[in-house]
């Protein structure tokens, strides 16, 4: 699932971003209301972290301009401030939940996963295709007794696979989907990462295979 962080405190944003990458989300992070505004009302992502004190555009104005515009997205506010008034301006812009800085990173995890079961956005812990399971708290992929631990971006690979499982994805795609749209990253990282999940598909023992469509992309296919 993929997460938008909007938050002034470069150490801080940085900090959730790992903490949450860390928990197999896809996360990408921006530092000013506009560029919150933007990137959120894109509507690619699954939950918004939403700081209320921002430069440019307070986290209020941005909540309500994505509101106006009809995007649903499920928002958390963030905020120094721990005023009654301040929740209640949150709650009544359209914010689906409030945790007051300093906070315990388990409890935003823990809300987080509260906030996308409630918004409809609750996908399984585990993802299953063929004889193939794809943990998603743990990162594991299983077939059978085997088992196999995933790095970070070979689960987010995985899991935009897993999740669509049939369906053409090409490279570009997948670059845009897990490295996100600013990444100095060239496409040949796709091509490693493919490889990688390639050999721990067999060392799993599955059926299922990644193939390529030559010219399209790849796809998750129950091999014969």
């Amino acid at each position: 699932m993929r997460l938008l962080i909007v938050e002034d405190e470069l150490d801080l944003a940085e900090a959730l971003a790992a903490f949450l990458e860390n928990h197999q989300y896809i996360v990408d992070t921006v530092h000013d209301g506009r560029s919150g505004y933007d990137y959120a009302s894109s509507g690619n992502y699954d939950a918004v972290i939403l700081d209320i004190m921002l430069p440019q555009m307070d986290g209020i104005e941005v909540l309500k301009l994505l509101r106006a515009k009809g995007i649903a997205t499920p928002v958390m506010m963030l905020t120094a401030k721990g005023e009654k008034e301040d929740r209640i301006k949150g709650f009544d812009t359209g914010a689906d939940d409030y945790l007051p800085k300093p906070f315990d990173p388990d409890e935003l995890l823990a809300r987080v996963r509260a906030m996308l079961r409630r918004g409809g956005g609750y996908t399984p812990n585990v993802i299953a295709f063929g004889d193939l399971a794809l943990d998603c708290g743990e990162g594991i992929l299983r077939c059978g007794n085997r088992s196999e631990r995933l790095s970070g971006r070979e689960f987010q690979v995985m899991e935009l696979f897993m999740r669509a499982p049939r369906a053409i994805v090409s490279a570009e795609r997948i670059m845009e989907r897990i490295w996100g749209w600013e990444s100095d990253a060239e496409i040949n990282v796709v091509w490693v990462h493919i490889s990688n999940l390639r050999k721990k598909l067999a060392v799993v023992g599955s059926s299922v295979v990644i193939r390529v469509s030559r010219g399209l992309g790849y796809s998750l296919e129950e091999g014969k």
